[in-house]
Parts: C-alpha cells; structure tokens; sequence
C-alpha cells in the first residue's frame, strides 16, 4: 500500500513537471507571436498612416488593411491578457467581470476583423474579376459603394454578435449564484450544458464571412479560367496585366481562406475544450493557433502588397534591402 501511494505520487509529480514545462513553452511562444504580431500589425499601420496624412487620401483597400491590422492589434492584446489568466490564474477563466469584459472585446473585434478581410475579398473580386452578367456589371461599377456597404454591415453583425454574449453571462450569473446542494445538481448540469453548448454555437457567426471570401475566390477562379480562354483563342500571351491581376488577388484570397480555416479550427478547440478531458491544453493549442494566425496572416498582406513589401525590404539590414542603381522599384498600389 506505501509502495503504491509512493508510486501515485511520483506520478503525480512527474504530470506536474510536464505540465510546468507546457506552460513555460506556452508562454515563450505567445509572448514571441506577440511581440512579432505587433511590429508586423504596427508596421501596416504606421506606413499606410503616413501615406495617408502625406497625401490627405487614401484608397479603400489601404483602408480596409489598416482597419484591419489595427483590429489585429487589439486581438493581440486580448488573447496575450487570456493566456496570462489561463497560466496564472486558471481557476478564474470561465468566470468573473474581467473575463466577461475579455469576451465582450474579444467577439466584437474578433468578428467585425473577419469581415475586414471578407470585405477585402469582395473588393479585389469586383474590380479584378469580368464577368458580362449585368447584376454583376452593376455591382462593379459601384464597387466602392458596395464594400463600403458590406462595412457597415460587418459593424452591425459585430454589434448584434457581441450583445448575443448576454444570455450566455445570464446563464454564468445563475450558475455562479446556484448552491451544490443535492436538488440543484441536476439544474447546474443542464445549465452548464446549455452555456457550453451556446459557447460552441457562438462560431457560426463567423461563417457568413467565411462563405463571403469563398464566393469571391471561386468567381475570381472563374474570371480567370474565361480570360485565359480567350488570351489562347486569340493567341496573346496569357502572361498580360489582366491575368497576373487575377492570379495576385486570387493568392491574396487563398492566403485568407488557408489561415481563415486554421484561425477557425482554434475556435472550433478553444469553444470545443470544456467537452475535452485536458481543458487547459485545448486551450492553449487554440490560443497558440490564434496568435500565429494573426502574424501570419498579416505578414501575407506585407508581401502582396507592393508598397508595404517595398518599404519593408527596404528596411531589411541586408543587400536585399537595397535596390540596384537604375532598377524601378515595385509600383504602390
């Protein structure tokens, strides 16, 4: 029998170990992304800022990717806050002011930075993609008009999402009020049941937008398929303005959709994780996921964009930093 307890207890020992040395790598890891989520987002913001106030304009594109990169920057924020009460304080994270307060930030900026890039999307299908239909005719000669319309409504749907969060604090408060005594056991378990549920059944707001960016890939696919015809038809180089338009928006799309769908599996994880037997390791997969998603995906918006790719190689402390005496550098767009 000592043997055995002995036994338990090196076990345990050795759980604990392994489980201080997954939140020390844990933590190296979410203060590194968001060190780097931050100078990459900062730098988006700070070179379209300036062009901006330098020439009192600025295009919707550059517009939408600023908001976007700004929106990403208080994401930063919120998710470094969340993974510090999760390794300090882990017995508070499902619970308390601050965590509301935390989930109230986080679903608006979260859902309203989705629509950003959905609104993106949009934007590069309508000025790049031909198509002869006249719905579509008229959608792209009141493009502006249209995602500036799309914005607005993304605000809306962020709004409404964030203000859905108020059943789910009800249920918290009930819960929290609620004593363990033998006849409310089975009231707490279906009321903890029902605010799991209503946790996971919070993401599908965000497959609206989702479903945005995937119509406009598939359109932009189609334009390109049917400009390409005809350059062959007419034997012109299919290598023309029109077509390396299509295929930079399109990579510019695809980018969005591939880290959109890993973005969307640590929702999946992080909302899933109550219904998992290491709650606390979910979270900090999911957590981890998100954060290199929004570097990642904001280093994407660098390199495809020609006058922050300029402006960012030029700072590299390197030869490839510096353009070659009479080359032309990269055109702003």
């Amino acid at each position: 029998m000592k043997f055995r307890n002995k036994k338990n207890k090196d076990q345990g020992g050795l759980n604990s170990n392994m489980f201080g040395f997954i939140e020390g790598v844990f933590l190296v890891l979410t203060i590194t992304e968001f060190i780097l989520g931050n100078l990459v987002n900062g730098f988006i913001v700070s070179i379209n800022s300036s062009y901006w106030f330098k020439s009192k304009k600025i295009s919707l594109s550059n517009f939408i990717i600023t908001s976007l990169a700004l929106f990403r920057i208080f994401l930063l924020w919120i998710i470094f806050i969340d993974s510090l009460v999760i390794v300090f304080s882990y017995h508070t994270h499902d619970s308390g002011i601050m965590m509301q307060l935390i989930d109230v930030f986080w679903t608006f900026t979260n859902n309203f930075s989705i629509w950003l890039i959905s609104c993106l999307s949009v934007f590069y299908c309508l000025k790049i993609a031909s198509f002869s239909h006249p719905s579509f005719l008229w959608l792209k000669w009141r493009a502006s008009r249209v995602v500036v319309g799309m914005l607005w409504g993304a605000l809306l749907l962020s709004c409404v999402s964030t203000m859905s969060l108020m059943n789910e604090f009800k249920i918290s408060s009930a819960l929290t009020g609620s004593k363990d005594t033998p006849n409310m056991t089975e009231y707490i378990r279906l009321k903890r049941q029902e605010y799991n549920l209503m946790h996971v059944l919070g993401n599908l707001w965000k497959i609206p937008s989702l479903i945005v960016s995937l119509v406009a890939y598939l359109l932009l696919l189609l334009s390109l398929g049917k400009h390409t015809q005809q350059m062959q038809q007419y034997s012109i180089d299919s290598r023309d303005q029109s077509a390396e338009a299509h295929k930079r928006a399109m990579r510019i799309i695809f980018s969005f959709l591939l880290f959109f769908l890993v973005y969307f599996l640590s929702f999946i994880i992080l909302s899933s994780s109550r219904f998992l037997p290491e709650t606390r390791i979910a979270r900090i997969i999911g957590v981890v996921i998100s954060m290199s998603y929004l570097v990642g995906d904001s280093f994407i918006l660098i390199v495809c964009n020609n006058k922050l790719k300029h402006t960012f190689v030029t700072m590299l402390p390197c030869e490839c930093g510096h353009l070659k005496p009479g080359s032309k550098g990269p055109s702003a767009s």
